[in-house]
């Protein structure tokens, strides 16, 4: 057998091992008959915490049986594999989606998951107290949501996963909106917002011809709005946008950042000058203003997730 044909298994062999394993399709929970599918990256050195992540697919998903899950993207799916890498056990989640399902059905869905993810964190190796959040655009606004609203779980609930809380420790989000009135008048695709299910006009506009905070339109809208929901007690936040988002304008986490910073929530807002949205903001490949993002979460989580 030739050296050279031995040096090449040999890379094969290490870098097979190097992987880390992926145990995909797991069903963290059933809504009427429908089960939810998360995949989950197990660390080969577990550092005792977990990532809840979150794709951005603006609230939809194709109505077909043969619709990719989002999970299966690239952009989360080398997160997932970076934070695993870090010693993060991550759970890359799934959530019924509009037109078929309407906020906040996606909302219910990931506090689920944090739910059934602390409920087995004996058998996946973490600490129940210690897991954070990750998410991109739409994604990142469900994680913001994780981060600052209450989640307290029902003790009186049948099933032992929904007494749980929901709350997570920590939160990166990229490209986020965080309000989602803002978000229907300065989007260049404000139709994003109604496919979440809010068929209303815009906000201001009111039932009555004046926009009114008791209106309809503005209820639900504060309703759906990580900024609503900002308290002292937040989980800190790293909040990465670029300068040149017309889908998220950075507006969004330019106000999450002064609201967090006002309730005495440790937060970061990292401005990508050139950034876009989506997936790595956008730029060609190998241009130097694209920004490790991924490498920045690992070390946020590294700070907050002790």
């Amino acid at each position: 057998m030739s050296r050279k044909f031995l040096f090449v298994f040999a890379l094969l062999t290490a870098s097979a091992s190097a992987q880390q394993p992926v145990e995909k399709n797991v069903v963290f929970g059933m809504y009427s008959g429908l089960a939810l599918l998360m995949d989950v990256y197990r660390p080969a050195k577990p550092n005792g915490a977990a990532v809840i992540c979150i794709q951005g697919s603006a609230w939809t998903s194709p109505m077909a049986y043969d619709a990719s899950p989002i999970t299966s993207r690239s952009e989360i799916v080398m997160a997932s594999e970076r934070l695993a890498a870090a010693g993060y056990t991550v759970f890359a989640i799934n959530h019924r989606a509009a037109p078929r399902f309407h906020f906040p059905a996606q909302l219910e869905d990931a506090q689920r998951a944090v739910r059934f993810v602390r409920h087995n964190a004996a058998s996946y190796g973490f600490d129940p107290a210690r897991i954070g959040a990750y998410g991109t655009s739409s994604g990142g606004h469900l994680s913001e949501l994780l981060g600052t609203m209450d989640g307290a779980g029902d003790p009186n609930d049948p099933d032992p996963v929904n007494r749980l809380s929901a709350r997570v420790r920590a939160v990166v989000a990229l490209f986020a909106p965080a309000d989602l009135a803002l978000q229907s008048k300065t989007s260049a695709r404000p139709a994003h917002v109604a496919m979440m299910g809010f068929e209303y006009r815009d906000p201001d506009s009111g039932t009555r011809g004046a926009g009114r905070p008791e209106d309809v339109e503005n209820r639900h809208y504060r309703a759906a709005s990580p900024i609503t929901y900002v308290t002292g007690d937040d989980a800190p936040m790293l909040l990465l946008h670029g300068d040149q988002d017309v889908i998220v304008t950075i507006a969004q986490s330019e106000r999450m950042e002064a609201a967090l910073k006002r309730a005495g929530v440790a937060v970061r807002l990292i401005r990508v000058p050139g950034g876009k949205h989506g997936e790595n903001f956008q730029f060609p490949r190998g241009d130097p203003r694209a920004p490790d993002f991924e490498g920045e979460a690992v070390r946020w989580f590294g700070d907050h997730l002790k």
